[in-house]
């Protein structure tokens, strides 16, 4: 390793180290002498280095082993393993048979488990009648579910992971939580969440279902939540206990940055 590629580490290592801890705009004596000596380091070396193709570089990047080969990692699965294609076939009926909102039971296999966030596990026969006491289309009659980016895990090839959105307007009873004939009139606008359905090969039921894990809590209205909570937020009927809630900054996290951004100054 060359006397560049050490500066470079240790920038790269600084620069991390700053950020999981500190968040002041101000750098320590140290960090911004290496910095500098580093870019005089990267300009004398300018010179002399030959540079290379833009071919070169993208196949270089391409071929860095954190960049995983997902046609390759598939073909490891056995040979009666479903084809990918099938699986998504299999995942979009599901969907589709309870208009987004879980699905044909006769879909699900006896040692099915179902969970989410802070949901779960929950059995087959608990999450069958868990479904079956909401009646989601006649609070959202119009409500229009998005999902996309369905693909099969390279690592778990008996599961398919896929983004789901939604929206719709709340214009009839959700009961317990909106009683009201006629709904709140609110709309909900949910944010990108990541789900998953793990399919048996030897049977093409569904052994486990995943909802519900927000990837971006700034995007739609509820605050942040996926799943019933975050809906029942964007109607402005949360249910009373943190986990139904928008996250918060806790006392001991608060703390931790305060104390990280003082130690900064005193450096």
């Amino acid at each position: 390793m060359t006397k560049t590629h050490l500066i470079t580490f240790a920038v790269a290592l600084l620069v991390r180290t700053s950020h999981a801890f500190v968040t002041s705009s101000n750098p320590p004596k140290l960090f911004r002498n290496i910095c500098a000596a580093s870019i005089d380091t990267a300009l004398l070396s300018s010179t002399t280095t030959p540079t290379t193709t833009h071919d070169d570089d993208e196949e270089a990047v391409l071929s860095l082993p954190m960049f995983i080969n997902e046609s390759e990692q598939l073909s490891k699965r056995p040979a009666s393993s479903l084809s990918p294609q099938k699986m998504i076939l299999i995942a979009k009926r599901f969907l589709a048979s309870n208009g987004g909102l879980g699905g044909d039971p006769d879909m699900l296999s006896p040692s099915f488990t179902f969970e989410g966030p802070v949901v779960g596990p929950l059995s087959k026969t608990e999450f069958v009648d868990a479904i079956g006491s909401v009646d989601f289309n006649a609070a959202f009659p119009n409500f229009t579910s998005e999902f996309y980016g369905f693909h099969i895990d390279p690592f778990e090839g008996d599961r398919i992971w896929y983004t789901a959105r939604g929206k719709g307007k709340n214009t009839g009873p959700l009961v317990p939580f909106v009683p009201e004939s006629s709904g709140t009139g609110k709309m909900v606008v949910n944010p990108p969440q990541v789900c998953s359905l793990t399919i048996e090969h030897s049977t093409g039921l569904i052994s486990k279902y995943t909802i519900g894990y927000v990837v971006d809590r700034t995007v739609g209205n509820t605050g942040g939540l996926g799943g019933l909570y975050g809906i029942l937020y964007a109607l402005g009927r949360p249910l009373p206990f943190p986990e139904a809630n928008p996250w918060k900054k806790s006392i001991q996290y608060d703390l931790f940055q305060k104390i990280g951004g003082l130690l900064q100054k005193l450096q």
